[in-house]
């Protein structure tokens, strides 16, 4: 049929040319980024990974780039306010990392405008697997925000004791409110130095990806919109769909799944 034996072997080896290949990995891109329109060239490496392609992430972004695949980046400034005095000693010392769930918590609250106007939001997070475990969202930013979504927290994961939950020395993480729901549910409360946004940079980080995945992507028209919004992303995209790498490429439910029953026996 005018080619030679070894050109066969090589097409029957692998099928596709090198261009049909191309097109191949970026119609599946186009697909995962519509599932996922916030996730960058990173996110889709791994998701395509998760799939069984064996791609680099340097090709990725290449594909990415020429089909004009990207995330949406934007960047808000966050006010800052004068910290008040500590309640409790800095137990972590920037050690975010931890071998069972349930070990320590990190607490923080965000806020973000709406035409209706300000939504707060404070998030509890396991950070054994990365899990939002707790949250609470109101119009105005009290001691209630913090106690409800540490409530939320301890009711998800079964009310567990001796959890250490780190937070800034903001008013609601210091009201006597707060620290009376600590010392009931026996947590032990912990607080990071004055200035030092690494005290509790893993819980920023999260509040990052929620700003450019959820908050800047539009303006919007009432808190209760906003408030879906959040929900759907933290239970619908964090949780179940977004691969992390600290988590070996799963998502924080899949790493919680596996990982779980081997932290329970070598406790």
């Amino acid at each position: 049929m005018g080619f030679s034996t070894q050109a066969y072997y090589k097409w029957k080896k692998k099928p596709l040319s090198a261009r049909q290949e191309e097109q191949h990995l970026t119609s599946i891109l186009k697909v995962l980024h519509k599932k996922d329109p916030e996730g960058g060239y990173r996110v889709l490496a791994d998701d395509l990974a998760g799939l069984g392609y064996s791609v680099s992430e340097r090709r990725v972004w290449r594909l990415c780039y020429v089909a004009g695949i990207r995330s949406t980046i934007t960047t808000r400034k966050r006010k800052h306010t004068v910290p008040g005095p500590p309640a409790h000693d800095d137990l972590v010392r920037r050690q975010f990392r931890t071998d069972h769930p349930n070990r320590l918590w990190l607490g923080d609250i965000t806020e973000h405008p709406t035409r209706e106007g300000t939504l707060y939001l404070c998030a509890f997070k396991d950070m054994f697997s990365n899990e939002i475990v707790g949250y609470s969202m109101d119009s105005t930013m009290t001691a209630d925000l913090a106690v409800n979504a540490l409530k939320m927290s301890l009711s998800h994961r079964g009310h567990p004791e001796g959890v250490v939950v780190h937070i800034d020395r903001g008013s609601q993480f210091r009201s006597k409110k707060f620290l009376k729901t600590l010392d009931e549910h026996r947590l032990c409360g912990s607080m990071g130095q004055v200035g030092a946004a690494g005290d509790n940079a893993a819980m920023e980080s999260f509040f990052a990806l929620l700003q450019k995945n959820v908050l800047d992507r539009k303006i919007w028209t009432t808190r209760e919109e906003l408030r879906l919004a959040i929900v759907s992303w933290i239970e619908g995209i964090y949780h179940r769909k977004r691969r992390q790498r600290a988590l070996g490429k799963l998502t924080p439910i899949e790493f919680m799944t596996i990982m779980e029953p081997v932290a329970t026996l070598a406790a």
